[in-house]
């Protein structure tokens, strides 16, 4: 397949310097670094090497409820209700805190599709009287939506769901699950790190309680900055256990003693914030901004499309949803020794990864040209050819 020269997305690929020396299709693990990360990040030292403890309040102090707004206007978060932390388990830690498990709602539900990290968390809960529930997948691709809607009732008091399955790139239909859990009582906390970037969320029409993610992946913003959304009308009711002299009413005041919350988005803050990481995710912020999340999705649907299409021409199996409306960015293929292939992949700088009972997983962003995907799937078949393994 040619370059398509009419993609005007295809403009904002001379901010990503990696994509001239590569295939950069891992974006669903770790997006491409903008060019404006070096002068973010020379910002940072300037100001601290030149102001020192100055800086925090010529700019650090607030940079998490900047941040946390940039976050917000992606997904239409009210401003102030967006929090910025190290990664999405310290985010649902922070959730899990504001509860008591020792009562009769204290039942936890989600499946086993959930990022590991989140359920090794949830698991852990056990220990503080959580009853969980992890309701089990069919085929490892999709949710049975239905089986998680049975499975969430009065006993239920949080239910941790992924917004897009990480190993397949399935959209859960989270405006099922929020009515349902909203309808006995539940509240719903769902991990959108598959989903913000690529796929159009706005969480007021969605109505869920809390959201949270990263900026590591689609938002192109690196480690360490991820973010916790909290319905406004319901964050004031919450006292996280997992607190910190940030979320105080008045942090230099240094009072001994139990805290006194705050309002707003650093109510859920906890210590010290990473300042240099902050720092590092706004240019992503910036460019994913103006590409514009819908045109993004556009994109992203059609590449993704053109994977499923190549790969099933092969005879590959695909374990990645093939109606565009349940699909994140992502497209798993599990071709003959996918592991292996992966590893040649990246040894000839065609960067994807694998996931175990998956495949390789491909994730084409704003930023890439159709042809790298017809590359990438060429490249396969070569690797197996070379290994004497039928492509078929």
């Amino acid at each position: 397949m040619p370059a398509d020269h009419s993609d005007p997305l295809l403009a904002f690929r001379p901010e990503f310097p990696i994509l001239s020396g590569s295939t950069y299709l891992i974006s669903n693990s770790l997006g491409a670094m903008p060019r404006q990360v070096f002068d973010s990040v020379r910002d940072y030292a300037d100001l601290w090497a030149r102001r020192g403890v100055r800086a925090w309040e010529e700019g650090w102090w607030q940079l998490s409820a900047e941040v946390g707004n940039e976050i917000g206007s992606l997904i239409h978060a009210e401003p102030d209700s967006v929090s910025c932390h190290q990664n999405v388990t310290t985010c649902q830690a922070i959730v899990a805190s504001c509860f008591d498990f020792s009562g009769p709602r204290n039942r936890v539900v989600y499946t086993d599709l959930n990022f590991p990290s989140l359920m090794y968390f949830w698991q852990a809960q056990r220990a503080r009287g959580a009853d969980v529930c992890m309701v089990p997948t069919d085929d490892g691709v999709h949710v049975n939506t239905e089986r998680l809607l049975e499975a969430i009732d009065e006993r239920t008091l949080l239910v941790p769901i992924s917004h897009v399955v990480f190993r397949s790139a399935f959209i859960q239909e989270v405006e099922a699950i929020v009515a349902r859990a909203h309808q006995v009582g539940a509240l719903v906390l769902l991990d959108s790190f598959q989903a913000v970037g690529t796929v159009p969320v706005d969480v007021q029409a969605l109505n869920v309680d809390f959201l949270c993610g990263g900026v590591l992946k689609w938002l192109c913003g690196g480690p360490g900055v991820a973010y916790l959304y909290v319905r406004p009308d319901l964050a004031p009711k919450l006292e996280p256990k997992f607190t910190g002299w940030i979320a105080h009413q008045q942090p230099f005041a240094f009072e001994v003693g139990p805290q006194r919350y705050t309002s707003g988005s650093y109510r859920f803050m906890t210590g010290t914030p990473n300042v240099p990481a902050l720092y590092c995710a706004r240019p992503g912020l910036e460019l994913v901004k103006r590409a514009g999340i819908d045109n993004i999705r556009a994109k992203s649907r059609r590449q993704t499309a053109r994977l499923i299409e190549l790969a099933t021409e092969r005879g590959w199996q695909v374990n990645t949803p093939r109606d565009p409306a349940r699909r994140g960015g992502t497209v798993t293929i599990n071709m003959p020794d996918a592991q292996g292939v992966c590893g040649e992949l990246l040894r000839r700088n065609v960067l994807v990864d694998y996931r175990p009972h998956a495949g390789v997983r491909m994730s084409p962003h704003f930023y890439n040209e159709d042809r790298e995907l017809d590359f990438a799937i060429e490249t396969v078949e070569e690797i197996l050819s070379e290994r004497g393994v039928a492509a078929r």
